[in-house]
């Protein structure tokens, strides 16, 4: 008897905004699959990371355990075991086509077959290994580019990462990655159930769409947030720091203007916003690959992205902050039958690990005891006892790109989001943070950490976070430990 447990489509991107996405209401986006995927499925509008840059993240999403109790908290922490373990020993086929940032990048972590593709511009960690884009790009005799040639660039530091992909379209890293999820699906022999964790490396700096998709952009208007100076000047020291740091260090090719004029940032975000409509595309075609291999038909697609990007938005470059654009995060989860409705959106609170524990009750496997993570399906079936999470939680330790303080937490509920800083360099105590009400100011300009009216629920947010790390610790790390 055949197993008619459903196929699992899991598509990652890498530092994606909620805000990209035109069925969503952002009509300056082109994304016709995107909106598909939105119209003929379930959206959760308010789903935030557990990390503010990509391993941790991802650990924690292929862990149902936060990054403290993974120990996996910056990049190149050792990461080799997830719960795909679990897909594969119940009988999936599971493959992974692009990035996923395990640590090795080669580890298997449960799947069978693994198809890597890495960071565009890797620097630190990973700079001379070469993945399946360096091979291929090799093996036409492609240079690639990268941090070293786009320095000789004359604009090179007003561009904030932001050039065509000028070589053929083809090997674009997220056409590559959607090239080889395709072939693929068109060259195995047909397996089901299936397991497909797609992950491309957009749109992830450096922003570098081709020239034809950058086209349709390249005079559109896009919306951009103010940069205000009481925005700025109310911002902890660990982030004014990381500023200049961003200013000083050219992370993933981009050079971070301190006072970027509104051009730059156009052009910055037009770039984007290609790179997404690239992935868009992508995402298209291997949907139609998949119905032609007749796998479309029994399985669930779920789309998200790892964290998202300021692009300049608070005076931010990238991630490492705790500011909606890079907490609040894509998830779509669609049916080709509409399952669990059509066109539905789910506004409370999730977070980004809870898809871990969705996608093995999906499968019919058991959900770890030690989870930290919770199953997302109730609220898929619309349960009416399903209310969300109360409080959403990530954290980021010092590392080579966060370098002025130890540590910065976030606790955030529908009205508030508390952000401490511990360790903080320059600073008597080494603790300062954040304090925004979301209500009332849902654009984050405005820090009430010190306002004596709100010492209160700065108190009740950190006995929140207190109770947090305490409960969460105890309850997963000896078990989790085990398993690592």
């Amino acid at each position: 008897m055949s197993d008619a447990r459903p196929n699992i489509i899991f598509i990652i991107t890498d530092q994606q905004r909620l805000d990209t996405i035109a069925a969503l209401g952002h009509s300056h986006m082109d994304t016709p699959n995107l909106d598909r995927l939105v119209n003929e499925g379930v959206t959760f509008t308010n789903c935030h990371i557990t990390a503010p840059s990509c391993a941790p993240s991802r650990a924690s999403l292929f862990t149902g355990q936060y990054p403290h109790t993974t120990g996996i908290m910056k990049n190149a922490d050792e990461w080799t075991r997830s719960w795909v373990e679990d897909l594969s020993e119940s009988g999936y086929q599971s493959v992974n086509v692009g990035k996923m940032h395990t640590w090795p990048f080669t580890t298997p972590c449960g799947f069978h077959q693994r198809y890597v593709v890495e960071n565009k511009d890797r620097f630190l960690e990973g700079r001379y290994f070469f993945d399946e884009w360096d091979k291929a790009l090799a093996a036409r005799g492609l240079v690639k580019q990268q941090r070293e040639l786009y320095r000789q660039r004359k604009d090179y530091n007003e561009t904030i990462g932001s050039f065509t992909w000028d070589l053929p379209g083809d090997m674009q890293s997220d056409n590559f990655v959607g090239g080889m999820a395709q072939w693929w699906t068109k060259t195995y022999p047909p397996t089901e159930p299936l397991f497909l964790q797609i992950g491309f490396p957009g749109p992830h700096p450096p922003y570098d769409p081709t020239p034809e998709a950058l086209e349709p952009y390249r005079e559109r208007e896009i919306p951009l947030d103010p940069l205000t100076d009481e925005d700025l000047s109310g911002q902890p020291k660990a982030y004014q720091s990381m500023r200049v740091h961003n200013n000083e260090v050219d992370h993933d090719s981009v050079v971070l203007p301190l006072q970027p004029t509104e051009e730059q940032r156009l052009n910055q975000r037009r770039h984007y916003c290609a790179n997404v409509s690239m992935i868009d595309e992508q995402v298209g075609q291997i949907m139609e690959r998949l119905d032609e291999q007749g796998y479309l038909e029994n399985s669930v697609i779920i789309f998200t992205s790892d964290h998202g990007d300021c692009l300049t938005d608070h005076g931010h470059s990238q991630k490492w902050t705790m500011y909606e654009q890079v907490t609040k995060v894509p998830l779509i989860v669609w049916t080709p039958d509409g399952r669990f409705g059509k066109g539905r959106r789910v506004d409370e609170l999730v977070s980004l690990f809870d898809v871990g524990p969705t996608i093995l009750e999906m499968a019919g496997c058991e959900v770890p005891a030690h989870f930290s993570a919770e199953s997302l399906m109730p609220a898929l079936d619309a349960k009416d006892d399903w209310k969300g999470r109360d409080l959403v939680f990530a954290e980021h330790p010092r590392d080579g790109n966060f370098t002025t303080a130890d540590y910065q937490v976030m606790a955030r509920s529908e009205k508030w989001k508390l952000v401490e800083f511990y360790g903080s360099d320059g600073v008597e105590g080494g603790r300062e943070g954040m304090l925004f009400d979301l209500e009332d100011d849902p654009m984050e300009l405005t820090n009430l950490y010190d306002s004596p009216d709100h010492a209160s629920v700065r108190g009740e947010l950190r006995e929140a976070l207190l109770e947090w790390r305490i409960r969460t610790g105890s309850e997963a790390s000896k078990t989790f430990a085990e398993t690592r």
